[in-house]
């Protein structure tokens, strides 16, 4: 783990690189300032006003999709260099944008997110490398919705897709990870946790008063293929099986 300046590009040293490798996460205390955290949560509310929900009637959480193509201030924290050159280090390879989201856990929602893999999800074919940069636009404690991981548990490359409402589904997929140690990572707003697509992760419910609103930029191997399966971002757009992922929605850092 380490701390940035949040005016300049994450410089990220061969222990903290080393422990996300080894892990499958790592957390970077103040990747971006206090006030940019404040000015991107504004952002995030006034955006979600008018956006679709892809989780809509879900208990987990509300989540809006790409808004970074939606919202020119959300858009600066999407493409911003600082998550970008952190993500590229950490991984290893070069990166493109898979997509953003925005997942908000509304004021004492009562539901948790069950632990689950996020590249199961992902139409993508022979990736060396995806990860997600969980930035907190709020003080996210663990009674109001912070993420848990399994260290360790992103060697489980294939594995089906998880339900992310059901709290057993993940070990009924991969039963020895019920016994693993597991890292609760708490962040205060302006923090961001890094964690690879494969590794185990659940959040809790949000029990307080105010909402959980995290900025999730995700992050793929700039040479990865399309693999034809279904997905929000990719249906409709006329991509070809087995070639990169070369469309402006994707673009490279």
């Amino acid at each position: 783990m380490t701390t940035t300046d949040p005016t300049a590009p994450a410089v990220l040293d061969e222990e903290t690189i080393s422990a996300y490798r080894r892990a499958g996460v790592v957390r970077i205390r103040n990747i971006i300032g206090a006030d940019e955290a404040a000015r991107f949560r504004d952002a995030a509310v006034a955006a979600t006003a008018g956006a679709d929900d892809y989780s809509k009637g879900s208990a987990i959480f509300n989540q809006y999709v790409n808004v970074w193509r939606q919202d020119d201030v959300l858009r600066e924290l999407t493409l911003d260099p600082r998550l970008a050159a952190a993500a590229t280090a950490l991984a290893g390879v070069p990166l493109r944008i898979w997509h953003d989201q925005l997942l908000i856990k509304p004021p004492h929602n009562g539901a948790a997110t069950e632990f689950h893999q996020d590249a199961p999800y992902w139409p993508h074919a022979g990736s060396r490398h995806s990860l997600s940069a969980w930035v907190a636009l709020v003080d996210v404690p663990v009674e109001r919705g912070c993420m848990t991981f399994i260290p360790g548990s992103h060697d489980h490359q294939d594995l089906r897709r998880q339900d992310l409402a059901d709290r057993d589904d993940m070990f009924r997929a991969a039963p020895d990870l019920r016994w693993e140690e597991r890292l609760t990572i708490p962040l205060r707003a302006g923090d961001c946790t890094f964690h690879n697509a494969y590794l185990a992760h659940s959040a809790t419910p949000n029990l307080t008063d105010d909402p959980r609103i995290a900025h999730v930029a995700i992050y793929v191997d700039a040479e990865a293929t399309y693999s034809g399966a279904g997905h929000v971002v990719t249906d409709g757009l006329g991509l070809t099986v087995g070639e990169a992922l070369d469309h402006e929605l994707f673009p490279r850092v």
